[in-house]
């Protein structure tokens, strides 16, 4: 059996990842039909660990709002949380290059995670006026899995799911990542270095479906093929 062929069982389960990955945002409420634009909340873990990717995963980050701008009617607040104890939110930003340049500035410090904190915030700001979606890039979990299930439970019942992508995929912290996606309601998906391209194309589906809900995100898929054109007909006929 060559090489090729003993990669397919873990390409198909990946495959399977982002389908299902996929499917959930489809099914996820549209920014609010009242006339404001939608809120994306975009938070970050900026310990140490995830030194060594940062500058990927900045890019990556950034591109994905760039999807956006001739959609209108989307509010980014960038999070993150690094050192010891330190955790800042932006105001909300409606310039990608506003949002670029406050990532840029950002520097990882050790420190533990601090996930509850953007939960809660989460959770703050939804209750000031609707947050459509947090979307949450972290590599660990050094934190209480029932405390945090029950933050992300509280986003659920405010219509806030929390899409979560997870680098590296260490077995403890995905367990509870999952448990955090699934009751606020969001999705999970993994990622490492040798998937930028696909990492970058997930998190624009999030952004243009925040953005321009479902129509948008039909056009996105259609402009880009390959994985996130699989969308299109998972959505078809249920809105």
């Amino acid at each position: 059996m060559g090489s090729r062929d003993r990669k397919l069982p873990t390409e198909r389960a990946q495959q399977d990842q982002v389908d299902k990955f996929l499917q959930k945002v489809a099914m996820t409420p549209p920014a609010s039909a009242s006339g404001q634009p939608g809120r994306l909340m975009f938070a970050i873990d900026a310990t140490a660990s995830r030194e060594p990717t940062w500058d990927m995963a900045s890019q990556i980050q950034a591109e994905m709002f760039s999807q956006t701008e001739t959609l209108g009617g989307l509010e980014v607040q960038l999070c993150f949380y690094r050192g010891f104890g330190e955790f800042r939110a932006t105001k909300w930003l409606t310039s990608s290059a506003e949002l670029i340049g406050r990532m840029n500035r950002v520097r990882c410090l050790a420190g533990q995670t601090q996930i509850r904190k953007v939960l809660r915030h989460a959770a703050k700001e939804s209750k000031q006026r609707k947050v459509n979606a947090v979307v949450f890039v972290g590599d660990v979990v050094e934190e209480d899995i029932d405390e945090l299930g029950h933050l992300a439970g509280e986003l659920g019942l405010q219509g806030t799911p929390a899409f979560i992508f997870h680098e590296g995929g260490e077995p403890i912290s995905r367990r509870a990542f999952m448990q955090v996606a699934k009751l606020s309601g969001g999705a999970y998906c993994s990622f490492d270095t040798g998937s930028a391209k696909q990492l970058r194309d997930l998190l624009a589906a999030v952004a243009v479906y925040s953005a321009g809900g479902r129509r948008a995100l039909e056009n996105y898929s259609n402009r880009k093929g390959g994985k996130v054109l699989q969308l299109t007909s998972q959505i078809g006929g249920r809105r």
